[in-house]
């Protein structure tokens, strides 16, 4: 591939639009002059900034959304080449060409490559994913959380709402109504938290919902596409078991 980039001039993109979310989808061809270590976001920038499509026609510049521009914020999630991953990240010499860029499909399209999460920032509103704090400012430091627990806590925390293990996911789409595997993971989080654990059976109470964690249907897309590396099904699978657990107690304490 790298040989291929060397001689070639230019990198042909191939884009799915759209100009509105009512809109029918079209796909328009881009060539972008290539330099080495580029990545997809420098590409489109360089269609925003000459948004001439392959045909030598003048287009629309194609509109994306990103932000720190490496791999933290979430915001530049699309599918590459088929699949779902971080745009930022996704280097030109890796690729393979002609390079294919599309919105994610889990999420309404707003405008060509970006999407409305909403659905996945409501999921997190559910289960509750943050640790409440008002009024405790003057009660001094809070408990601490053991190392052992502390490290693969700190692994869950990395997550950055991207929505790629929505997207992966076979279970979240527009006729279910699965929280998905990010949200999830989200409760095994804080509910490992000390102060987080005090609101643990309402996180639960959420899962055992519809939509919940029975929505899960252990195809495992999620962990292998996650841009972070999360142990997301390790985290269903701990979840799972303390949802069943919490289920039994209510039902002996009835």
């Amino acid at each position: 591939m790298a040989e291929t980039a060397t001689k070639a001039r230019t990198v042909r993109f191939i884009i799915e639009r759209r100009d509105s979310p009512d809109s029918a989808p079209y796909f328009e061809e881009f060539d972008i002059p290539y330099r080495p270590n580029m990545n997809v976001i420098s590409a489109l920038m360089e269609i925003q900034r000459n948004p001439v499509n392959a045909k030598g026609e003048r287009t629309k510049p194609v509109v994306w959304e990103s932000n720190c521009l490496e791999e933290v914020c979430g915001a530049c999630s699309m599918v590459i080449n088929g699949k779902p991953r971080q745009a930022c990240s996704a280097l030109v010499d890796k690729l393979e060409w002609p390079i294919r860029l599309s919105p994610m499909k889990t999420f309404p399209v707003v405008r060509d490559l970006i999407v409305d999460r909403s659905r996945m920032f409501e999921a997190l509103k559910r289960v509750k994913a943050w640790i409440p704090i008002d009024g405790t400012y003057d009660l001094g430091p809070g408990p601490r959380m053991p190392e052992h627990k502390r490290q693969w806590a700190y692994e869950l925390s990395k997550c950055m709402t991207c929505g790629v293990c929505l997207e992966a996911c076979p279970n979240v789409n527009d006729r279910s109504t699965f929280i998905g595997p990010a949200a999830i993971s989200q409760v095994r989080l804080f509910n490992a938290h000390p102060t987080g654990a005090m609101h643990a059976h309402e996180r639960l109470e959420a899962l055992m919902a519809d939509g919940g964690i029975e929505g899960c249907g252990n195809s495992q897309n999620c962990v292998r596409s996650c841009p972070k590396g999360i142990p997301l099904t390790t985290s269903i699978a701990a979840v799972n078991g303390e949802t069943t657990r919490y289920l039994f107690r209510k039902w002996l304490t009835s």
